[in-house]
């Protein structure tokens, strides 16, 4: 899971050059400025692919894990890791 939520910092953030809308859905106007969404799929292939999966746990972690503190991914990791472990992140 630390991996997943990783890669999602990584998309969320410009780390690739890649468009994050054919991911996720970030929510407007929010406050953390960070929830995302999931898109609704026709084919339950979709169900289990990174960007369902990861979600969930995402939304979960504390606003400061996310926004402002952490701006690079090696700040994101050290932050993440006290969540991981008090079971605030389910796997």
């Amino acid at each position: 899971m630390r991996s997943d939520l990783t890669e999602n910092f990584k998309i969320t953030n410009g780390e690739y050059d890649l468009n994050r809308d054919l991911f996720f859905q970030p929510e407007e106007g929010s406050r953390r400025g960070q929830k995302l969404f999931t898109r609704r799929f026709g084919l339950d292939i979709r169900k289990y692919a990174f960007c369902n999966r990861v979600i969930d746990n995402w939304n979960t972690l504390s606003a400061g894990c996310i926004r402002p503190n952490c701006n690079t991914v090696n700040s994101f990791k050290k932050h993440l890791s006290p969540e991981l472990e008090s079971g605030a992140v389910q796997f």
